[in-house]
């Protein structure tokens, strides 16, 4: 795909993403107020030398990355609706490039939510990490949300656009919740912290805490892989019934 009309076709996505309202709100502005919050509240509490702040980077940091890395599927969802990918079909810009600009003009968006958090500990006096060390914590972060970007092209290829979004947070937000993001494990049921090892959601934000710690993170990624290999295939499959159409 020529460079150019991806280029395009990025910044028109993301012009779409911040233009959104209810994504601005629930994807941008709920993640970086819910961080302030709970940081406010139990960010001084520190585990070794790194504060509670500075860990929730990493869990309410991969809430933030994967909510706006869920956003693709309610736009394609949106765009079937009202014919747009139809139109696509038979237009220069071949219709694997708009879904590409699509997942690629969310990672800045991702990204400000990450850095709008960091700036929130910093303000507070609990940023308790070296840039290094920051960069490939965003970094893993965004790759971890892969799968969830993709689960998301897989909603949106056979929802309706009113009702995607509500099937992808009636999935995600359990996840979130039992995998961690919210809370610690600790303080949630025996069988929510069987079940979290399961999800990806708990892997994504182990990444962070895994580099902030000085813990392995191997089997993380592992675990991540596997996801997108199944979010994938289910993408295939839901992009294929939609062609069917």
């Amino acid at each position: 795909m020529p460079a150019s009309i991806l280029a395009v076709e990025i910044r028109d996505e993301l012009y779409s993403i911040i233009r959104e309202p209810t994504a601005a709100v629930f994807s941008i502005a709920m993640p970086v107020g819910m961080f302030a919050l709970f940081a406010t509240l139990f960010g001084t509490e520190a585990s070794g030398s790194v504060s509670g702040a500075t860990l929730m980077l990493a869990t309410f940091g991969a809430f933030g990355v994967i909510s706006v890395a869920l956003t693709p599927g309610i736009g394609i969802a949106e765009d079937r609706e009202r014919g747009w990918l139809q139109v696509k079909r038979v237009s220069p810009v071949p219709v694997r490039t708009t879904l590409a600009a699509k997942v690629v003009a969310s990672l800045p968006v991702a990204f400000g939510v990450y850095a709008a958090m960091s700036l929130t500990a910093f303000a507070m006096g609990l940023f308790d990490t070296d840039i290094g060390t920051w960069l490939q914590i965003a970094g893993l972060l965004l790759l971890g949300s892969l799968p969830f970007a993709l689960l998301s092209m897989a909603v949106g290829f056979v929802a309706r656009g009113r009702s995607a979004p509500a099937i992808i947070n009636a999935v995600f937000l359990p996840m979130a919740i039992a995998g961690g993001l919210w809370m610690p494990l600790e303080a949630l049921p025996a069988f929510v912290q069987d079940l979290a090892v399961w999800l990806p959601t708990y892997h994504t934000s182990q990444l962070g805490l895994g580099l902030l710690v000085g813990e392995s993170i191997v089997d993380n990624i592992a675990a991540l892989f596997a996801a997108t290999a199944v979010t994938a295939s289910l993408a295939a499959i839901a992009y294929r019934s939609m062609r069917a159409e």
